[in-house]
């Protein structure tokens, strides 16, 4: 099995080198184009305005200066000679449940994956604060994706639909398994934060408040605040079809 990595925290990161420690379980042929830089937040963009410079930093491992959108499209369309069978783009520092999905790079390449016909996967892992700094508990993913991934390459996804792993924060041991859930829903409270340069201009930083949300039974968020591996299919077409037929009655007139 052929498998192509990215992520959006990075070349560097230390979630990247965890996934390719996974990958190196299920296969031998791993292959990585990752952002040159953080591309946190970025969601499913292209560069379009700005040339793709790629550098090779190892055998198989190549750096992109773009979004993870450019990676996977990099790595399917220039780097490889064959296309890969598997797609992981990970691991993210820090959950991708609820709205999360619609911001999230790491959730951008299993969409680009899917969107090139490539079998694709999104993982992130839950992580805590200490002292203000990062406890991200990458042994849990590391322990569990392995035989999880292995299990959910026999499941026969239907074109356009991708699988989006969650570990949560706490030790591999106390994991309570592995659940099938459905998108949550957060609220972000962002807020904008003024601040002044030192010619006294203005400029602004987005910042997170306070997460809250609806934490309902059956949801991604449910599962990892009582320590299950969340697993949310999700796809491509983002089409209302519950409100098809009342926007085709207002058109015409019916309604």
């Amino acid at each position: 099995m052929r498998i192509l990595l990215t992520n959006d925290d990075g070349i560097h990161a230390e979630g990247l080198a965890a996934l390719e420690r996974i990958a190196r379980t299920l296969s031998d042929d791993v292959w990585i184009v990752a952002p040159e830089t953080d591309q946190s937040g970025l969601a499913h963009s292209l560069s379009l305005s700005e040339p793709l410079r790629l550098r090779q930093v190892a055998d198989k491992h190549f750096a992109l200066r773009g979004t993870p959108t450019d990676c996977v499209i990099m790595g399917i369309k220039q780097v490889m000679d064959i296309k890969p069978d598997l797609v992981l783009s990970g691991v993210n520092s820090g959950s991708n449940v609820a709205d999360d999905v619609t911001y999230s790079g790491t959730i951008a390449g299993a969409i680009e994956g899917t969107m090139q016909g490539v079998r694709s996967f999104a993982l992130s892992q839950a992580y805590s604060y200490s002292d203000g700094a990062r406890i991200v508990p990458w042994e849990v993913a590391e322990a569990h994706a392995p035989a999880l991934l292995d299990r959910l390459m026999t499941v026969d996804l239907p074109e356009g639909t991708f699988l989006n792993l969650n570990f949560p924060n706490c030790r591999p041991a106390d994991v309570q398994g592995a659940e099938v859930t459905a998108q949550g829903k957060l609220a972000f409270n962002l807020q904008i934060d003024a601040r002044s340069d030192g010619r006294g201009l203005p400029y602004y930083w987005l910042k997170f408040g306070e997460r809250g949300g609806a934490f309902a039974e059956g949801t991604d968020i449910h599962a990892l605040k009582h320590n299950k591996i969340s697993v949310t299919p999700l796809k491509l077409d983002l089409t209302d079809y519950s409100v098809k037929d009342r926007v085709a009655r207002a058109l015409s007139g019916t309604e």
